[in-house]
């Protein structure tokens, strides 16, 4: 791995309103504690891929992209403690948010990294993911902003990289352009589309958990998309 940190920009915000103080006493004291390991340049200039043997003892890993509020994030956490989940978020208000839900859900296989999912994917392992969620991602609706989605192979090419073959990516957005793209260009990066009927995108996935995203999006009369895909090189996912 190369020490010279490469230039990224980043879109978004990293926080927004004022936190409460509990949510302050969150980020202080239960933070350091779920980190997956030394990801941050600063930390890590030699990019040494985490461990996640140690880290999870040999469990079965999951990625997160963007948790939000974290809700999906305990909900599969909760429902499948055999597996080792990491959530990426840079928006701190989430993390908050999710740390508080973590505190009163007690779920123990959980690892937080609060920032870019791009550093993130440099010190993963290769073929180490067995599943990764990107649940109403950012967007970007203006043409000209379309590359700052995640579905650009900026993303997506480290993403099928750390992904195992067989592993499985699953995609829920209801804004019909941004399924126009990820047809398009998750498959250019090593995927395949599950899809065999209307009803593997219409009906959510069934350990699905609504967020508070997709039910404002439900209030509001958008349609959610559900889109499931398969690493390439592999059957099915464990």
């Amino acid at each position: 791995m190369t020490s010279k940190r490469p230039h990224r920009n980043f879109y978004g915000r990293r926080k927004g309103q004022h936190l409460k103080d509990s949510q302050a006493r969150f980020l202080a004291e239960d933070l350091a504690g779920l980190s997956p390991g030394p990801v941050d340049w600063e930390v890590n200039p030699e990019r040494v891929p985490l461990d996640l043997g140690a880290l999870f003892g040999g469990r079965p890993v999951w990625l997160e992209v963007g948790f939000g509020g974290g809700e999906h994030m305990v909900h599969q956490a909760s429902e499948n403690p055999d597996v080792g989940i990491i959530g990426c978020e840079p928006y701190i208000n989430g993390v908050a948010m999710l740390l508080g839900k973590i505190r009163a859900s007690g779920v123990e296989n959980l690892r937080v990294y609060p920032g870019d999912v791009r550093d993130l994917f440099d010190v993963l392992p290769d073929a180490s993911l067995r599943r990764a969620f990107l649940l109403y991602p950012d967007p970007w609706p203006k043409a000209r902003h379309h590359r700052r989605r995640f579905v650009t192979p900026e993303h997506l090419q480290p993403l099928a990289r750390v992904m195992a073959p067989g592993a499985e990516f699953r995609v829920a957005t209801d804004i019909p352009d941004y399924v126009r793209q990820t047809l398009q260009e998750v498959p250019k990066a090593g995927f395949v589309w599950t899809a065999q009927g209307p009803a593997d995108w219409r009906v959510p996935w069934d350990d699905w958990i609504s967020t508070r995203y997709e039910l404002k999006a439900l209030r509001e009369g958008r349609v959610p998309h559900y889109l499931t895909f398969r690493r390439e090189g592999g059957g099915a996912p464990a």
